[in-house]
């Protein structure tokens, strides 16, 4: 497998445009292709927009170093991460993870592995901007994203 692609960036993504970079430049070798998006909630109206900061530079090689360890971990062709930074709307990608692999247990555990860490450790810094105008404050990792990554560990 090729080293995993990482992407820290501004501008939305493009789910469908990933997939086929992967699958042709992987023909008949792929047989699973698990994709995950996470997008921006309103959390029931009370949301405006997420402000997602990170430390350039340090963020790539954080999350590159993970997506190279679920690439030891299972056997896969591909493993691209994106994940945004800025001020997100409701709506908005804020994340992208494709993994492939020749059979989809392999693809969906990496895809699996990969958000449980984007969602507890991920060097990024996310504030809340409400419906009222007003900033919120820092948005931590809940129980049950800490407790799903625990599965992880040792493995």
């Amino acid at each position: 497998m090729a080293a995993p692609s990482v992407s820290i960036q501004a501008d939305p993504f493009d789910s469908a445009a990933e997939v086929a970079r992967i699958t042709a430049a992987h023909p008949g070798r792929i047989g699973a292709v698990v994709t995950f998006a996470g997008l921006c909630r309103d959390e029931s109206g009370r949301l405006a927009a997420l402000e997602l900061e990170h430390y350039p530079g340090m963020a790539e090689a954080e999350i590159a170093r993970v997506a190279g360890e679920a690439a030891a971990r299972w056997p896969l062709q591909a493993v691209r991460v994106i994940h945004r930074h800025g001020l997100m709307a409701p709506g908005d990608g804020i994340v992208l993870v494709v993994t492939a692999s020749s059979h989809r247990v392999a693809a969906f555990e990496a895809a699996s592995f990969l958000m449980d860490y984007l969602k507890t450790r991920a060097p990024f810094w996310k504030r809340e901007h409400l419906s009222d105008g007003s900033v919120g404050g820092w948005v931590e990792a809940t129980a049950a994203d800490d407790a799903a990554a625990e599965k992880w560990a040792g493995g």
